[in-house]
């Protein structure tokens, strides 16, 4: 049936699309990171308050993911989409004008709304095409976000260290007004709708709520002393709230965190390596832009644009890493590459922090790179193939869920390195902060169950089998 109302050429065009849409996006989204220190130096912030231009993205796409994508299910795809994606545009136009760094981040929030484009842009995708296609096709996808940050690490720095951050959103809205016109006409809206679906307003209310607290406190913790009353408020008040979260969130329907769920082990740890992978991502971001433009001796003293181009072998490495992990997982199973990605990840990160020179540096970024796609792959399988089909969506937006919880507190972690040490030490203190992390992902993946490769467990054996992310 699949095949007899499969239609290629349109799956085709809609599939390049969406991965031009992927690479533009990531673009947008990457071509800022060289500019964080100068975004510093014009407000007069530290570098864990500019890390907020990343976090406050990160924590509304939290918020709004689960949200947007059951409105998906509800009124179409389609619909919500084009919504989002003027939203989006706007956000995008304003935050060039941005007059104060209040300013910045109120539309940086807004913004986050871009979160939620791809959840919706994928389950568009899985429909047009038949189902022993749609790895293929998300595999595509997936590699654009590779491409998009090896586009917007060297242009969006060129054109920020040339004529400033701001011009580098005004470049960018015409491309993202014809991709919003472009999916409205071009773009059939999903047969698939649920209209009885319960969304849990409250849930997702909440959880932004309290990681914007953690996130706040962390990055104002150096600002305003750690002990503070405020600070003390936000991060011991978050913790709390992330408790009586959990607890409300047991005893309802449609939760935004599904603690059922979570009782399956290889779910668990698929959420808690996701969590870690989102956080090297950001924290490596940060990290490598300060140290790449920090005045010598302290960095090396590079331009916006050399620090864009210093970084380019990460995305790059996640680029080439991605495909092939994609090819050879289903062959010799998860766990492996858990290792493997793990191991390549640490690697990185301690050659990064001692490191002495910026070939090596630039060396070590092309490592972590490799690294974290490494840990992609397997992980979206050991998620996907350890539930029942029927909450597949439902595993993967709370999936999603985790990943960026991770990613808003990677970079105000390092935020807070950078800005309590002020010299070389604090690059290598977060570089080593990674490394614990990633020898945990280790630890957690060997008490993973294999669904995959010659020793798979027979009772995985009934799910379809997704080879790339």
């Amino acid at each position: 049936m699949e095949q007899e109302t499969y239609d290629k050429r349109y799956a085709t065009r809609s599939l390049l699309l969406f991965a031009l849409f992927v690479v533009m996006v990531m673009y947008i989204e990457t071509m800022l990171i060289p500019s964080l220190p100068s975004i510093s130096a014009q407000f007069g912030i530290n570098a864990a308050e500019v890390s907020l231009v990343l976090s406050m993205y990160l924590v509304s796409g939290v918020a709004l993911n689960p949200i947007v994508g059951k409105l998906g299910d509800i009124y179409g795809k389609k619909k919500v989409l084009v919504r989002v994606m003027a939203i989006y545009t706007v956000a995008v136009a304003m935050t060039g004008f941005a007059p104060s760094f209040p300013a910045l981040l109120i539309l940086r929030t807004i913004q986050g709304v871009g979160l939620t484009i791809f959840p919706l842009a994928v389950s568009l995708i899985q429909e047009q095409f038949p189902r022993e296609k749609v790895p293929q096709a998300l595999g595509i996808v997936g590699a654009m976000f590779g491409a998009g940050a090896a586009i917007g690490l060297p242009l969006g720095s060129l054109v920020s260290n040339n004529f400033g951050w701001q011009t580098t959103y005004h470049t960018a809205v015409p491309f993202v007004a014809l991709f919003s016109i472009l999916i409205y006409l071009f773009i059939r809206e999903s047969k698939n709708t649920m209209p009885n679906v319960k969304i849990d307003y409250i849930g997702a209310s909440f959880l932004a709520v309290f990681l914007a607290m953690l996130v706040f406190g962390l990055s104002e913790g150096s600002a305003l002393g750690w002990t503070s009353p405020i600070i003390l408020f936000l991060i011991i008040g978050s913790l709390i709230g992330f408790v009586l979260l959990n607890r409300f969130e047991r005893k309802i329907d449609h939760a935004i965190l599904d603690i059922k769920l979570l009782k399956i082990k290889n779910v668990l740890n698929a959420n808690l390596i996701v969590l870690v992978i989102g956080l090297g991502f950001f924290l490596a971001y940060q990290t490598f832009a300060y140290q790449f433009e920090s005045a010598v001796p302290i960095g090396y003293g590079e331009s916006i644009f050399m620090t864009g181009l210093s970084m380019v072998p990460f995305a790059i490495m996640m680029l080439i890493t991605a495909p092939l992990v994609g090819r050879w997982v289903s062959r010799y199973g998860t766990k492996p590459f858990y290792l493997i990605g793990s191991g390549v990840s640490i690697f990185g990160f301690a050659l990064a922090a001692l490191s002495t020179n910026l070939t090596t540096l630039i060396i070590s970024t092309a490592i972590v790179g490799a690294g974290l796609a490494s840990l992609n792959i397997p992980n979206t399988n050991s998620l996907i193939l350890s539930i029942d089909r029927r909450t597949t969506g439902l595993a993967t937006s709370m999936n999603a869920v985790f990943r960026f919880l991770g990613s808003a507190l990677g970079a105000p972690i390092a935020g807070i390195f950078i800005a309590a040490f002020g010299n070389a030490l604090s690059f290598q203190y977060s570089f080593f902060f990674a490394i614990i992390a990633f020898l945990l992902v280790a630890v957690i993946s060997v008490f993973s169950d294999e669904v995959l490769g010659p020793k798979t467990h027979v009772k995985y054996q009934q799910y379809q089998v997704i080879k790339e992310a």
